[in-house]
């Protein structure tokens, strides 16, 4: 066995890869250890006796299966947890999540006749003093005010 320390060093810097990535054709050992020069290397590279190995990667899989419980709600218990209660969900996003649905809600009924313009006021209002915690809560004091009449189920 001839020692190809040499040209494995020089392969790797025209490679630009490791000494461990350097692939030698074992078929053409004797014509890689006539090479001398790195022209000569070069030559032996584009006649593909020596190639460069391919990186090895990181598997995925693993990432892919935990995000996936992540999304069905799994993998969120107290030891999971980094950032403070309002940094893994903001006041803010919480507010947006209540508020847009209510706002929504009173719009509809104004535009279908249900509540008149300061109804729809006084309510708008209301709901951005916090009062309603979520839509269904709104429903019921517009209920119990009288603003609208229970609807009979079939």
């Amino acid at each position: 066995m001839t020692d190809l320390k040499n040209q494995r060093r020089m392969a790797s810097s025209l490679l630009k890869c490791g000494l461990h990535r350097v692939w030698m054709d074992q078929d053409r050992l004797e014509e890689i250890a006539r090479a001398v020069t790195k022209d000569d290397i070069r030559i032996l590279i584009n006649g593909k006796a020596i190639k460069a190995k391919q990186k090895k990667g990181i598997s995925s899989g693993r990432k892919r299966i935990i995000a996936h419980q992540k999304h069905k709600g799994r993998r969120k218990g107290y030891g999971s947890r980094k950032g403070a209660k309002y940094a893994r969900f903001p006041r803010k996003r919480q507010w947006i999540r209540t508020i847009r649905p209510l706002r929504a809600y009173l719009r509809e009924m104004r535009d279908s006749g249900e509540l008149s313009a300061s109804v729809y006021r006084k309510y708008y209002r209301k709901a951005k003093g916090g009062e309603f915690r979520s839509k269904r809560h709104l429903h019921t004091h517009l209920l119990s005010d009288g603003i609208i009449k229970q609807e009979e189920k079939a």
